[in-house]
């Protein structure tokens, strides 16, 4: 079977890589490119444990074929942090306590961050609906609100 080869931008680095037809991008990232930290939780864009930015739009990777990335800018949650310097959401979630095993942190992230990007100053309604599309089955969400909450004031005074 033929591959593709697929030339796009990721966490601002031109890449480039072959897929077959019927990968999704989260295998791509995961097995062919070594990211991670998008995590597979259901494999039917329910969980969001594998959201990440495709052209400044939130999108699970899970149904995402990798030969669709061909031309386009994703973002991962690998591409969040400056260098060593973690972004203050990052900072915020670790500070708080708002993770405990992991897999959901990372598209929970992902989309806290478009949000801020988007609506500085979300009331928690706001935030609590952003973030309806991803599942966290450990903390109770409490913690993720608060520490997006937490942060967006935080960001907002700097």
């Amino acid at each position: 079977m033929a591959k593709n080869h697929v030339t796009t931008t990721i966490n601002n680095e031109p890449v480039e890589f072959l897929c077959d037809t019927h990968e999704t991008m989260l295998d791509v990232l995961r097995n062919d490119l070594g990211l991670t930290g998008s995590k597979e939780g259901c494999g039917s864009g329910d969980c969001g444990a594998c959201t990440i930015m495709v052209d400044g739009r939130l999108a699970c990777a899970c149904l995402m074929l990798g030969a669709e990335a061909e031309g386009r800018t994703i973002e991962t949650i690998e591409g969040m942090a400056s260098g060593e310097e973690l972004h203050p959401l990052q900072k915020k979630f670790v500070d708080e306590a708002a993770l405990q095993c992991g897999i959901c942190t990372p598209g929970v992230l992902v989309a806290a961050k478009a949000l801020l990007e988007r609506n500085p100053d979300p009331t928690e309604t706001e935030v609590r609906y952003w973030l309806a599309g991803n599942l966290c089955r450990c903390t109770g969400y409490d913690k993720i609100i608060r520490a997006v909450m937490d942060t967006a004031a935080e960001m907002r005074a700097n």
